[in-house]
């Protein structure tokens, strides 16, 4: 493609550049047949021929979907690897974009395909420029709370891997920003599930019954306080119930209820605390309602932690390819989860954020069904990955040192 890793100087004229609607295409390809975790294979097969094209190797089926391609030599300085996440969400969309999914019930609506183009850019980027080491790109299936990344370590993605970096397009950054911090910038996220058990009956005759409902619904009302007046404010937790469910007819008491939902917590100490408080009040429900009551709690993702060393090198990184003054700050972190995290307790790495700020009326926040982002984005991310890597390889005596701490 005869592509040059831009420079600041030429950062203003990154859309103009031959990769700008090379990976426009791809991730309008992409968003028009979006595909969910551990499906992605009209996905993968895309991927796979814009590597042919690029005459870069490549193995597939890792993970179930998952791509691992190779781009410099395996004795060189060391090796880095890039990673972009592939799955749609389970959501129907509502953008009305020419390239709309053709799936209802499915959609790109995180950036997932923005990601793909970004790292298949950085791998155009990275081909021309012959790195003094190894990079490996990952394309990672099944980011969207199915652990993709878990998988693709199991299956070796990783071995040989001095450090790790990636990002996530970000609606509250405009196109230009890129925000790096370092230390955690996503959240633990556990999940939850609580059964509450009564005895039904008529509506009308509600002192022949235990209701269920009555009893759930104080639940999720008293689940607020949790936050409100047993966490310390300096630690930012969330805990939403996202399912509630139960009851047959109007006229019916129901004799069981299931609640649903989430914990989003940035301290491991604070995290406990939740947990053995909500266990608390599912267990007071009992005595206060005379039902019966279980909970279940399944661990989520650990939280995103940026290592200080690599943090570095991104920022350097991003100011090459936005300048100093387009290398934003990320203020507190966010109450989202990340699989990358997995990655990050293998080797040292950095998650950035690539601004992407739509105007109205595609303003609209992730898992939105009206989600979309500013494809200007896609030459920055694409310029800042190869610009990373490169540097990254420059400095692996550092990295590694970082590790072994």
């Amino acid at each position: 493609m005869g592509l040059v890793i831009p420079t600041p100087m030429e950062s203003q004229h990154l859309s103009a550049s031959p990769i700008a609607s090379w990976m426009r295409d791809i991730r309008r390809d992409i968003h028009r047949h979006p595909e969910p975790g551990f499906a992605e294979r009209r996905t993968a097969g895309l991927i796979a021929s814009k590597l042919d094209e690029l005459a870069i190797p490549y193995r597939t089926g890792v993970a179930e979907t998952g791509i691992v391609a190779t781009l410099g030599p395996t004795n060189g300085t060391g090796t880095v690897a890039l990673r972009a996440d592939m799955d749609a969400l389970p959501i129907s969309e509502e953008t009305g974009l020419p390239f709309a999914s053709l799936h209802p019930g499915l959609m790109h609506a995180c950036g997932h395909d923005g990601h793909v183009a970004m790292l298949l850019g950085a791998a155009a980027l990275l081909k021309d420029e012959k790195p003094p080491g190894r990079v490996v790109f990952l394309f990672q299936p099944a980011e969207e709370g199915e652990g993709g990344a878990r998988r693709m370590i199991a299956q070796g993605a990783m071995e040989g891997v001095d450090a790790i970096f990636g990002g996530h397009i970000d609606r509250n950054f405009r196109v230009g920003e890129i925000g790096v911090a370092t230390g955690l910038i996503c959240a633990h996220t556990d999940t939850f599930r609580i059964t509450i058990k009564g005895r039904g009956g008529h509506a009308a005759k509600p002192h022949e019954t235990v209701d269920c409902l009555v009893a759930a619904s104080s639940l999720v009302m008293s689940i607020q306080t949790l936050v409100a007046r047993e966490v310390n404010p300096a630690f930012p937790t969330v805990v939403t119930v996202g399912r509630l469910s139960g009851g047959t007819a109007a006229n019916v008491i129901a004799d069981a209820a299931i609640l649903e939902g989430t914990i989003r917590s940035t301290d491991g100490d604070t995290r406990l605390q939740v947990i053995n408080g909500l266990t608390r009040m599912v267990r007071a429900m009992e005595g206060l309602y005379n039902v019966t009551t279980s909970a279940t709690f399944s661990e989520g993702y650990p939280p995103v932690i940026n290592d200080p060393v690599a943090t570095a090198i991104a920022r350097d990184a991003a100011a090459a390819v936005v300048g100093a003054e387009g290398v934003a700050p990320l203020p507190h972190p966010s109450l989202g989860g990340e699989d990358f995290s997995f990655y990050l307790a293998e080797v040292p790495g950095c998650f950035v954020r690539f601004g992407a700020r739509r105007q109205p009326p595609f303003d609209a926040p992730a898992h939105s069904p009206r989600f979309d982002f500013d494809e200007e984005v896609l030459p920055v991310g694409a310029a800042f990955l190869a610009r990373v890597a490169l540097l990254a390889l420059d400095r692996v005596g550092t990295l590694r040192q970082a590790q072994k701490r």
